[in-house]
């Protein structure tokens, strides 16, 4: 009971720590799979990427399948004009109306592996180069759980709803008909677990997006005692990285815009430090020189 009340206090703190500096989230990762739509075939590859947790130090998905929805013209009006009826049936595991199964290692994922421009590839495969795609539904197991000092405890998901299902929106996923379509799943660790009672409960926070509509910096904050966070701020978006031992940090998956790059020192009376004006454009990385931090 005391191992959860403090890790309470800890997922409070993280949490204020981060909401006073206006938070949200965003990320994207590095490497893509090459491949070549067969004639008259679509391949989508899909990739596992997350927020970092400030509180956690394993976050354990138990992912048993990946569904994608493809329609065609008539199926996507038709599915308009019955928008709330359609969505509700998705949401409930319908697999009717162009849902088709791709291939994925079924498993349990530690996504904090996935953090700072990391990513794996987790799903992919092919469907009809006349159909569009639509949403993403990814189906949870029971075997969830969060680790904290070293001690695991279970996670369940919120209402026993064991589907995080996903709107394909085509102003931050570039959708090539015909070609190949590379996106990222990217869960937010930190605002997906809360307290609830005495138990951990899951309800995931989600976005997709693919790197050629959005862009992405990279760099190092030091010393390493300050244990810092670098937040990506532009108006009410906000992007997280936790950076590694070294201090190296990346945040991929930001929309163009200006943004100020936030360094909060959460330990050792380090002070915070703001760079302002940092332009982020699509398909490009910008290099952010070493932050050094001071008392």
């Amino acid at each position: 009971m005391k191992t959860r009340s403090f890790i309470r206090q800890t997922i409070t703190a993280a949490t204020l720590a981060i909401a006073l500096l206006a938070v949200s989230c965003q990320k994207n990762a590095s490497m893509e799979h090459k491949a070549i739509a067969p004639p008259g075939k679509s391949v989508v590859n899909v990739y596992l990427t997350d927020d970092p947790s400030l509180v956690f130090d394993k976050v354990l998905l138990d992912i048993r399948k990946l569904e994608i929805k493809v329609e065609d013209s008539s199926e996507m009006k038709h599915e308009s004009e019955q928008q709330n009826d359609v969505d509700d049936n998705d949401h409930h595991g319908d697999t009717s109306g162009g849902w088709m199964t791709i291939s994925i290692n079924p498993g349990i994922y530690d996504i904090l592996q996935f953090r700072n421009g990391l990513d794996t590839l987790f799903a992919n495969g092919t469907f009809p180069s006349t159909l569009g795609l639509r949403k993403v539904r990814v189906t949870l197991g029971a075997g969830n759980s969060v680790v904290f000092n070293g001690t695991s405890f279970p996670l369940t998901v919120k209402g026993n709803d064991n589907i995080i299902m996903i709107k394909i929106d085509e102003s931050t996923v570039q959708l090539n008909s015909g070609g190949v379509t590379n996106f990222w799943i990217d869960i937010d660790a930190g605002r997906s677990i809360r307290l609830h009672g005495n138990d951990f409960e899951l309800k995931p926070s989600v976005k997709i997006f693919s790197k050629e509509k959005a862009g992405g910096l990279e760099g190092r904050v030091l010393p390493k005692d300050a244990n810092a966070i670098v937040m990506a701020i532009s108006g009410t978006d906000t992007a997280t990285a936790k950076p590694e031992p070294e201090g190296e940090y990346r945040i991929n998956g930001l929309k163009a815009g200006t943004y100020s790059l936030v360094v909060h020192a959460t330990a050792n009376n380090y002070l915070d430090t703001t760079i302002s004006n940092v332009v982020i454009r699509t398909k490009e990385d910008i290099k952010i020189p070493t932050v050094t931090l001071h008392k």
